[in-house]
């Protein structure tokens, strides 16, 4: 973002605006009484000056051949010309170049062959009467307001400067029901959502996809606030936004042109792994945070599937999954492309408990759930043909130092991975080539220039957010959780990993590593009160001992719950749950995440 010492244009137009309301009030302030016309003018050399005045307003816009604005018949438009045109002093504004018609309010921006209607009042007629009287000034300026930034948006994506690299071919006009954009081919709209609004998008022609998901032309798409999208067409197309975006902009730099030739050499490999009958890529997309891995993840999945293959997800990101909830590891067998609003269904996903959203805070249970997952994949592929073929995409966290670049090698190793591709760190990309064996092919890829950094609070908002999507659905699918009682007695609480305190502190023959995977019992309290849990799939019985421990460790778990208060004295807790009394299991795994239910 660029700072400027300048007042912006948008404060500029508002100072405008707000002298022009002013002179308006002390003008009518200062009238008081109408005089009566003098007898003495004749009737008819008014008429005659008059209809000279607008032949001669109608002969300059019809020598003007660039962008103007004609404004019919509205009581304040003398003042509004002065508005327009101090905000824009290339523009020539018009008032009335022909005879308005009747109840007429319309102002049109009027650019060679191309009319943009700003505001139009001829089916609505004229203002309602309650604007027409004291308060029609203030409401005039909020509209005011509109059309210069609309103005300005509408010249800027036409502007000569924008012929470049951004914008090119993706002039920005208003319709009727949004801002509709004509896109060239291979460019890419890319729009951010504001805070607390939601916005709609509508395919008019052409073809165009969203993160490799196809958009079916007439139907509106609908985003929440914050979303980041980023809408691509190889053959050209015309989209229309509804709603208030944050920012919204054409470019034609992007890589999506390399990240299809990614697609392309993989689908080749899955080709070469049917004739020859042996397994398909196995990818492994890695880099730093905030360089777009889930898009290109979900991006070559999409493809993919829209080949007919049956690739599997592998989401490692403890810290924002895009498959369950917040501190855990995942696997997810893809059948359709993702859904444009909702991303891809997780009816049947894989789950393990980490229980925290970074790996630092326990590396060797990071590792250990690493290689449970390449086992069960594994073992999938040795029944299923389909998913042998198809391979796995596999996310990863963005922390690529120390014991995190660690973790990807041991990663690549678990899963036997053929492809990793890095995106934008040409050193992590250099170490990787160095540290895994020749066969592995190690591409680095441009990170795409619509990629948004995002803030912790922002990180933590979504994940908060993706809590709450598990207890009570996705936008327009709604679940209704249910709260209950569950007795102390009735279930056992671990946390996985116990303190770390110095070797010398230790029991003899006992390592550091051996206390970051114990279970440790956990005494319900006033502290467990908005901690999520996960409910394991670990047998009820025998969890004492090292065979209890790894079964625990290694098991997948079922669901989660969230303690919403806890009762000492009758040693109870109150838990938010998916499902009815009773819980499946009775072995619930504590996480570092808490979530105030505040719906």
């Amino acid at each position: 973002m660029e700072h400027s010492g300048t007042v912006s244009p948008k404060r500029a137009s508002y100072c405008v605006v707000h002298k022009f309301a002013m002179a308006s009030r002390s003008k009518s302030a200062a009238r008081g009484r109408k005089r009566k016309a003098d007898p003495e003018v004749n009737g008819e050399e008014a008429t005659a000056v008059e209809s000279k005045k607008e032949k001669e307003e109608e002969e300059d816009g019809k020598e003007e051949g660039g962008r103007r604005i004609v404004i019919e018949h509205w009581r304040h438009a003398e003042g509004v010309r002065g508005a327009l045109e101090a905000a824009h002093p290339d523009l020539k504004v018009q008032l009335n170049p022909q005879k308005p018609r009747r109840n007429s309010f319309e102002v049109t921006l009027l650019d060679g062959g191309k009319d943009v209607c700003l505001w139009t009042g001829i089916k609505k007629g004229p203002p309602p009467e309650q604007l027409r009287r004291g308060r029609f000034v203030y409401v005039g300026i909020e509209v005011l307001l509109s059309w210069i930034l609309e103005i300005n948006f509408i010249m800027a994506a036409d502007g000569p400067e924008k012929a470049g690299e951004e914008g090119a071919g993706g002039a920005g006009t208003s319709a009727s029901s949004g801002v509709r954009f004509e896109l060239e081919k291979e460019t890419e709209l890319r729009f951010e959502v504001e805070s607390g609004e939601k916005v709609q998008l509508e395919l008019l022609s052409g073809l165009a996809e969203v993160f490799g998901s196809e958009l079916n032309r007439n139907k509106k798409y609908t985003f929440g606030p914050g979303s980041k999208i980023a809408v691509f067409t190889w053959q050209g197309c015309t989209v229309c936004l509804t709603g208030k975006t944050e920012v919204a902009y054409v470019s034609r730099d992007t890589p999506m042109l390399l990240y299809l030739n990614t697609h392309a050499a993989l689908e080749q490999m899955r080709q070469q792994a049917e004739r020859d009958n042996e397994r398909g890529p196995r990818v492994m997309v890695v880099g730093p945070t905030d360089v777009g891995k889930s898009t290109v993840c979900r991006l070559l999945l999409s493809y993919a599937v829209r080949l007919g293959r049956r690739p599997t997800l592998v989401e490692l990101d403890v810290g924002q999954s895009g498959v369950s909830v917040p501190g855990t590891v995942s696997a997810l067998c893809i059948e359709r492309p993702a859904d444009v609003e909702e991303g891809f269904s997780v009816q049947a996903p894989l789950v393990y408990h980490f229980g925290s959203t970074t790996p630092g805070t326990n590396i060797k249970l990071y590792n250990k759930l690493t290689s449970c997952l390449a086992e069960v994949f594994s073992q999938r592929c040795e029944v299923n043909r389909k998913a042998s073929v198809g391979g796995c995409v596999i996310n990863t966290c963005g922390w690529v130092k120390g014991s995190g670049y660690q973790a990807l090698v041991h990663c690549a190793s678990a899963f036997e991975v053929d492809v990793v591709l890095v995106l934008d760190q040409e050193r992590l990309y250099n170490e990787l080539k160095r540290d895994l064996p020749h066969f592995v092919k190690v591409v680095l890829l441009p990170k795409s220039g619509g990629v948004v950094e995002r803030s912790k609070a922002c990180r933590r908002d979504t994940r908060d957010e993706k809590i709450r999507e598990y207890f009570y659905g996705f936008r327009g699918v709604s679940f209704y959780p249910h709260a209950f009682d569950v007795r102390f007695s009735d279930v056992r609480i671990y946390k996985i990993g116990a303190p770390s305190i110095p070797d010398s502190c230790l029991p003899l023959g006992m390592s550091q590593d051996d206390t970051q995977l114990k279970l440790v019992p956990v005494t319900p309290g006033r502290d467990l009160t908005h901690h999520v849990l996960s409910v394991s799939c670990a047998d009820d019985e025998g969890e004492g001992g090292a065979g209890g421990r790894r079964g625990v460790l290694e098991s997948p778990v079922c669901g989660f719950i969230v303690v919403t208060a806890v009762d000492t004295q009758a040693q109870v807790m109150t838990v938010l749950s998916p499902a009815p009394r009773p819980l499946p299991r009775h072995t619930l795994l504590i996480m570092d995440i808490r979530f105030i239910d505040l719906k």
